[in-house]
């Protein structure tokens, strides 16, 4: 049973970056953060999960039971992640390619604290056991120092590299164009990673970098002991609320322009590129036939299709489908049926993620998976793990990924432009 304090808020922005801060003290930390950005069916601001009561940790195997035995067993919130490479859970695959990070597949933790933001108003949700360090914790936060927070270490002559060459991309995106037109597939979503090793940086202080400069809708933090996931991810997974289910694919790219007009007409050319649509429209018909698996009979729907949005760096193509369940449907079944999602796999989905599994260099893992949340009662919400820089602070390794989606259209040189375009912004705050 979780004891609830609320109280107002004077400054939401400024107590935003005192409780990330002070966060940092524990081993298990998720934090969730829209930015302020008003997208639909959002519960909160921010979210600061912390101190596990309990915790699972696991690798594929089996992990969507594992996972359903610790929701039904715990009946509480939990917080954590789901790694790309549980699809080898849910189909007959494998990920055999190198991986120089080996974060666990699955983890998720039950914390004894936390702390719901919207808008003026904090909401603290906590275990009895904690109950006599609320005030302290209150105290802590409200004294936290939150001036520039700067890197400790200097990275002057950090070392990106690409796992995959420029041409070795361009050749691979050729293999994946001649797979379309045998008809293998559809669409593909191939990903290159680029990392750094024996690097020292301070988790928190490249997160709130990143953050700064995107200031996403899904961002979130993740600290498991070691293992770091900075994430200013624009894209949402899948969200339960009640019996409603929504998933909310993004396919189509544009870079942004200061000048106002240019802007203006990168979104509508973006708007009404027709590769760019087919892409969207490929995966929104993929995305219904995963939703209709635990979905009422003629419950699936297209709320909006290839609607452009706005962010600091880009202009995104964005698609909603809801989907209505029977209350007695498992919510971890909703995950495990739609699980990767499409707009990280292509169509048809198996048989891209075969294809792409033997054409990329490096184990997926967190990257292309999900960060997010169950409540109490069933309910959930999930990001996409992408614009992402994940950590190992004890290996010293950073990896960032990236990708996007090849179809017939495809043109192997614009395709590494755009995966530039979408690492920019994380290679530059590694860099810095």
């Amino acid at each position: 049973m979780r004891h609830i304090h609320r109280h107002q808020i004077l400054n939401p922005s400024k107590l935003k970056q005192k409780l990330l801060l002070w966060a940092q003290q524990f081993e298990h930390v998720l934090w969730l953060d829209s930015n302020n950005f008003k997208l639909k069916n959002s519960s909160y601001d921010a979210v600061l999960a912390v101190d596990a009561l309990t915790a699972i940790q696991t690798d594929f195997e089996n992990a969507f039971e594992k996972l359903k035995d610790y929701q039904n067993s715990t009946n509480d919130w939990i917080f954590g992640y789901l790694a790309y490479d549980l699809k080898n859970d849910v189909e007959a695959l494998s990920s055999n390619n190198f991986d120089g990070l080996n974060f666990p597949e699955l983890f998720f933790f039950q914390p004894k604290t936390i702390f719901f933001l919207k808008g003026n108003v904090l909401e603290v949700h906590h275990l009895g056991m904690v109950a006599d360090a609320i005030e302290t914790y209150l105290k802590a936060i409200q004294s936290t120092d939150i001036k520039p927070t700067i890197d400790d270490y200097s990275n002057d002559n950090i070392d990106i590299k690409s796992r995959i060459s420029k041409n070795d991309y361009i050749a691979k995106v050729e293999t994946l164009l001649s797979h379309i037109h045998r008809g293998d597939i559809y669409e593909a979503n191939f990903c290159q990673e680029f990392y750094a090793e024996n690097l020292n940086i301070n988790p928190i202080a490249k997160y709130l970098s990143l953050n700064a400069i995107s200031t996403p809708p899904f961002a979130s933090f993740l600290k498991n002991n070691v293992n770091f996931a900075l994430s200013a991810s624009p894209e949402r997974y899948l969200r339960k609320e009640g019996n409603t289910v929504i998933s909310q694919p993004i396919k189509g790219t544009s870079k942004r322009s200061k000048s106002l007009k240019q802007d203006k007409t990168l979104k509508k050319n973006l708007k009404n590129d027709p590769k760019e649509r087919s892409e969207n429209v490929m995966i929104v018909d993929l995305v219904r036939n995963d939703l209709a698996k635990t979905a009422k009979q003629g419950s699936v729907k297209v709320e909006e299709l290839c609607k452009v949005y706005t962010f600091k760096q880009v202009h995104q193509m964005i698609s909603t489908i809801t989907s209505e369940v029977e209350k007695c449907t498992h919510p971890v079944d909703i995950l495990k049926t739609t699980f990767p999602m499409g707009s990280m796999t292509g169509a048809p989905k198996i048989s891209a993620m075969t294809i792409i599994e033997e054409l990329e260099e490096t184990k997926r893992g967190l990257y292309s998976g999900a960060i997010g949340y169950f409540t109490p009662n069933g309910d959930f919400d999930f990001n996409v793990v992408i614009r992402s820089i994940l950590y190992d602070l004890e290996k010293k390794y950073a990896s960032i990924s990236v990708g996007g989606a090849i179809t017939a259209k495809s043109n192997p040189k614009k395709e590494y432009e755009e995966c530039l375009v979408k690492s920019k912004a994380m290679l530059d705050v590694l860099k810095t």
